[in-house]
């Protein structure tokens, strides 16, 4: 069974294995091979490890965790659960454009295509909503394959500028729901 459920500072770890495998996987043919290489699950880790503890501007991450407190007895699943998933966000960092902001959402490809994306994305609208924030955006870069599961949940592209990522220039896009709860609303029956 997946959890969805606010991170632990022990979920650290598995966000940044998480967001290397996604980076690698998504931005493959995109990105220059030489800098997916050398990303680094534990740079990460510790990225998210201070994110979870700090909490600043109203920061929030919510993980998929599989297994954990119901998983079957002898088990090698850590006590929180394999993290499959996660998000994190909040107040918008360039509030000119929305109110809040979904940082990141990345999942391990053997878990998408299951309604996890979903599930985390309506964790974050609420945890949104909760903070007053009226809007939300997401930046997502131009040529990621996964730019059309935020289209689907309603968001439209607002702005886009150009920006470095491992020794070049991409093209990144930021996507908005002009309201939280129409992205609530895009997100509705998923929270099994």
């Amino acid at each position: 069974m997946i959890h969805i459920r606010r991170a632990r500072p022990q979920d650290a770890n598995g966000m940044g294995l998480a967001h290397v495998a996604a980076w690698r996987s998504a931005y493959a043919g995109i990105l220059p091979d030489s800098y997916l290489a050398q990303l680094s699950a534990l740079r990460e880790a510790a990225s998210y490890q201070r994110g979870i503890t700090g909490r600043r501007q109203g920061h929030a991450a919510f993980v998929a965790a599989a297994g954990g407190e119901d998983a079957p007895e002898g088990s090698r699943m850590p006590p929180g659960g394999l993290v499959v998933g996660f998000v994190t966000g909040g107040r918008a960092r360039r509030p000119e454009l929305a109110d809040g902001e979904v940082e990141t959402l990345y999942l391990l490809d053997d878990w998408r295509e299951q309604g996890l994306g979903r599930r985390l994305m309506r964790a974050m609208a609420a945890h949104l909503h909760a903070l007053h924030c009226r809007s939300a955006l997401v930046w997502v870069l131009e040529n990621n394959p996964s730019r059309w599961f935020y289209e689907r949940l309603g968001a439209r592209t607002v702005a886009r500028e150009l920006i470095p990522v491992g020794g070049q220039e991409v093209m990144q896009q930021a996507m908005l729901w002009e309201r939280v709860e129409s992205l609530l609303d895009a997100t509705a029956g998923t929270e099994r």
